[in-house]
């Protein structure tokens, strides 16, 4: 099942339960899913540490990660589907990070891993727009939290209707153009684990939403691009991004 949240014209918000993958007619336009806290994991995929090598073992950090590196999307990032994105005037591109949201269905303190899938609700897919860096373990504020850095949507998938959270393909798209591609399987800490390592020392609320981490090479995108994700069995995130001048007044 398909769980959606909409506004329309008037800006009465509308929750809507969709029966598949038709979008809705009309002037309706998509919000976020859900609205709780969203919270990301960083370095959680394979090809991604093999990839720095021995960077991680020299200062400043001096040893890979043992424990999740997390990090917010506080609400000013948080925008909904088919939503343009304004790029701020200093940053001439952002990554496209294609990431699974895992929706939370109620408080998560200490899960287990064998019993994560009692306190998932679904899926969702979220666009985290991040400007280049090199700082792996503590990513600023202003790379990750700009407005609209958090593209989410266009639904919720209830946990039921997806086959394996652990073996999703993954495929980015700029400009209809195929850019990159994953697939879940080469998560280090996979879904379960992951949301048990979250809540030993944090608790999740219902409605909160656990990013497993961004694919290796993000492609870069820039103002004027067309970003499309697309998760199998979840659905396709479309976000353009515009520049200021661009905006209508």
């Amino acid at each position: 099942m398909l769980r959606g949240r909409l506004v329309s014209p008037e800006g009465q918000v509308v929750e809507k339960v969709f029966a598949s993958a038709a979008e809705p007619g009309g002037s309706l336009r998509w919000l976020p899913p859900v609205e709780g806290t969203v919270v990301g994991a960083l370095l959680n995929y394979r090809s991604e540490l093999d990839a720095l090598g021995d960077v991680l073992s020299a200062p400043p950090y001096q040893a890979p990660p043992k424990a999740p590196i997390l990090y917010l999307k506080p609400a000013n990032t948080r925008v909904g589907h088919g939503r343009d994105v304004v790029l701020p005037a200093d940053v001439d591109g952002v990554w496209a990070g294609a990431c699974l949201g895992v929706v939370i269905s109620r408080t998560a303190t200490r899960v287990r891993a064998l019993h994560a899938a009692d306190f998932i609700a679904g899926y969702t897919i979220v666009n985290d727009l991040t400007v280049p860096h090199a700082s792996y373990y503590r990513p600023a504020i202003r790379h990750k939290c700009r407005d609209g850095f958090c593209p989410m949507g266009p639904w919720m998938v209830d946990r039921e209707d997806v086959p394996d959270a652990d073996a999703l393909d993954i495929t980015v798209r700029v400009n209809g153009e195929i850019r990159q591609r994953a697939n879940t399987s080469t998560l280090v800490r996979p879904v379960a684990q992951l949301l048990a390592d979250v809540t030993a020392f944090m608790t999740l609320e219902a409605g909160d939403v656990l990013l497993v981490g961004m694919p290796e090479n993000p492609p870069l995108a820039r103002a004027g691009d067309r970003i499309d994700i697309d998760i199998a069995h979840v659905s396709t995130l479309t976000t353009t991004l515009i520049r200021q001048s661009e905006v209508s007044r």
